[in-house]
């Protein structure tokens, strides 16, 4: 069974940093995009950041030049460093993947369980 785990929510006053990890496990022939989304109390969930298998970034304006979204493909695992960060960054905060299995027999979207991240002013 495929299976993405997220790590690394909590609490932070603003202005302060969290690094939140994703990791892919199970039976996985390739992983190709990444995201990062997030949900915030009330509103629909939101991409924050894209990372293909080749490196390739992608942000939503909102977090531009605070995020910083990273892989390691030998340890199937993503990364979401966040930098001064603001009580409207306030989210559970969602890992997705497309990948291929083992056996290839098409692509699948997973998703993750979600960590929240709670920033204080």
């Amino acid at each position: 069974q495929v299976q993405l785990v997220e790590s690394g929510g909590g609490l932070v006053q603003y202005g302060g940093s969290l690094r939140l990890s994703c990791a892919a496990s199970g039976s996985i022939f390739r992983v190709n995009d990444m995201n990062w989304y997030r949900q915030a109390p009330g509103k629909e969930r939101l991409l924050v950041a894209t990372v293909t298998s080749g490196g390739i970034t992608n942000y939503a304006d909102s977090v531009k030049g605070r995020f910083t979204i990273s892989r390691d493909n030998a340890k199937k695992t993503i990364y979401l460093q966040m930098n001064s960060l603001k009580p409207e960054d306030t989210a559970v905060y969602y890992c997705r993947a497309v990948l291929i299995p083992i056996p290839p027999v098409e692509s699948l979207e997973v998703w993750g369980q979600g960590t929240l991240v709670t920033v204080s002013s």
